[in-house]
């Protein structure tokens, strides 16, 4: 089973995104800053006071398309507004995207907010935005057992990606949520940009579980990002002899994130 984690960054890559997708071999895709517009397509520009981004208008229907041999759920941690090309505002939702081959059975699945709850802004945060986990449960039938997969966004703190009460409330959320999905003979596999340090009690709060995390001090960054902290995105297991291959690649660079890889 491959399984694949990416922080998509609202489909400003696209063109690379479309290119790569399709053909990495994915059996579970899990994707973070995916957007949904209701009845709009083509591109949107995203605007919090910091940053001005181009975005998909409905990057969720757009992967799917893409993907058209997998079930796809979307889940919104927030919502506000954007503006298509000719300046109109549209309500875009904003939130995690799972696809899972349809050949493999989806047995299980929850979701949580790991912080806050859905908040549909007027103007969309700076700071302190919602987060979302979604957990999915699959049987495995190469490899003859149940593997619960769960992947989040983490949040995002303008100050630094250093440990935060909230940011340790967030850690304890998500064991909650990987206690309630897994079962005694589980492979559990949890993924995504948690926006942490190498070194933050996230994961020894994951450890507790029997979490390992695969990444270390890798760089998980693509050129696109400029900044020099290159820590983001983590991937843990918890049976490290049950992966066959892990990787990062540099590129292609379909985000300013790179994706995470792996074999199990």
């Amino acid at each position: 089973m491959r399984i694949v984690s990416l922080n998509a960054w609202g489909g400003a890559e696209y063109d690379a995104l479309a290119a790569w997708l399709p053909g990495c071999g994915a059996d579970v895709v899990c994707l973070q800053e995916v957007t949904s517009t209701a009845g709009q397509s083509g591109w949107t520009r995203f605007d919090d006071g910091e940053r001005s981004l181009p975005q998909r208008a409905d990057l969720f229907a757009d992967t799917a398309a893409l993907l058209p041999g997998h079930q796809a759920s979307f889940l919104a941690s927030d919502a506000g507004p954007v503006a298509d090309g000719a300046g109109r505002s549209h309500r875009q939702e904003f939130g995690l995207a799972t696809f899972v081959d349809r050949r493999i059975p989806l047995v299980g699945q929850e979701a949580s907010f790991v912080h806050g709850d859905f908040v549909d802004h007027r103007t969309w945060a700076i700071a302190d935005r919602s987060r979302i986990a979604h957990a999915v449960r699959l049987v495995d039938r190469a490899g003859g057992r149940a593997v619960a997969v769960v992947h989040l966004h983490g949040l995002r703190d303008p100050a630094g990606k250093h440990d935060t009460p909230a940011r340790l409330q967030q850690a304890r959320r998500l064991a909650a949520l990987v206690e309630r999905i897994r079962r005694p003979d589980d492979l559990v596999v949890v993924a995504g940009d948690l926006n942490l340090l190498p070194a933050s009690e996230t994961f020894a709060v994951l450890g507790e579980l029997g979490l390992v995390d695969l990444v270390g001090t890798r760089d998980t960054r693509t050129s696109l990002y400029r900044k020099p902290i290159r820590h983001a995105s983590y991937l843990l297991v918890s049976d490290p002899s049950a992966v066959r291959a892990f990787d990062a690649p540099a590129t292609p660079e379909v985000s300013d994130h790179r994706p995470l890889v792996l074999d199990v």
